[in-house]
């Protein structure tokens, strides 16, 4: 679908003012010093003072501002303008000196000239793409030699059921477009906004495979029948910090975590 970055840039711009406004992204707190990273990806990020880093598909920067508090030196892209706008801000205030591009994740080579120690992306990132070729080919043109990518995200089996988890509604595998409109956000539901997207669901496969034909090995590969973020409808929360849907409790995997290092050439 050759126009689905236009619509979905136009999504992810209506969602930036509140998404910076909503407790779901506590901005205030976020100010103060709270880190918005989660026990998932920091436990396969490790010790990252004096690391490289590039954050893959960042939204408004909290995570690569808490990576470059973390002591990280962080390049953040999205493919959202007022995102990137937000995300500058924000470093500003927060007195980082944390950088974004605004660019889609398949132009990244046309636009940024650099290699990192890690390249990391988490949480909503790939189902906005529709081939994972070129993005494995992406994730590992920007490792180091010996480099490490790190992903957090959610498992593509939530994915199959309708908004109500009541039936499988949608294919596991990458069948077609899934061409939407949405109200409101996940992380405001009364959001006054109406806005068309195209996603993609990817399966475990794609993105294994894809990774490892990319000259990355695998060295952690993670499930898990919580998630972090309470942004699914009928969600409970049963530790602080961790949610599941309600009605499956922990019969079903809500993310995946994923560390991989390049290849040696």
């Amino acid at each position: 679908m050759e126009n689905y970055l236009d619509i979905n840039k136009n999504s992810w711009n209506a969602r930036v003012e509140p998404h910076l406004e909503s407790d779901f992204y506590f901005v205030d707190e976020f100010l103060k010093g709270r880190n918005s990273l989660n026990s998932i990806e920091l436990d396969l990020l490790g010790y990252v003072t004096g690391k490289s880093i590039l954050h893959l598909q960042c939204h408004f920067g909290q995570d690569s501002i808490s990576l470059s508090r973390m002591g990280a030196k962080v390049t953040g892209i999205d493919l959202s303008d007022k995102a990137i706008d937000a995300a500058k801000d924000l470093a500003q205030k927060c007195g980082t000196d944390t950088e974004f591009i605004c660019t889609d994740v398949y132009n990244l080579p046309n636009v940024l000239n650099e290699k990192f120690d890690i390249v990391f992306t988490s949480y909503g990132t790939i189902g906005w793409l529709p081939d994972l070729e070129r993005w494995a080919n992406v994730v590992s043109h920007f490792m180091k030699a010996d480099g490490e990518f790190v992903m957090a995200e959610f498992h593509p089996v939530v994915w199959m059921y309708d908004d109500d988890f009541d039936a499988v509604a949608y294919h596991y595998f990458n069948d077609k477009p899934i061409i939407e409109t949405s109200e409101g956000t996940y992380a405001d539901v009364a959001a006054d906004i109406v806005q068309d997207y195209v996603s993609w669901n990817h399966p475990l496969s794609d993105v294994l495979q894809n990774l490892i034909k990319n000259n990355l090995v695998l060295e952690n590969f993670r499930e898990f029948d919580w998630s972090p973020y309470p942004c699914f409808k009928h969600v409970e929360e049963f530790e602080k910090g961790k949610w599941r849907i309600a009605k499956f409790g922990n019969k079903i995997p809500l993310v995946y975590a994923i560390k991989a290092k390049k290849k040696s050439s």
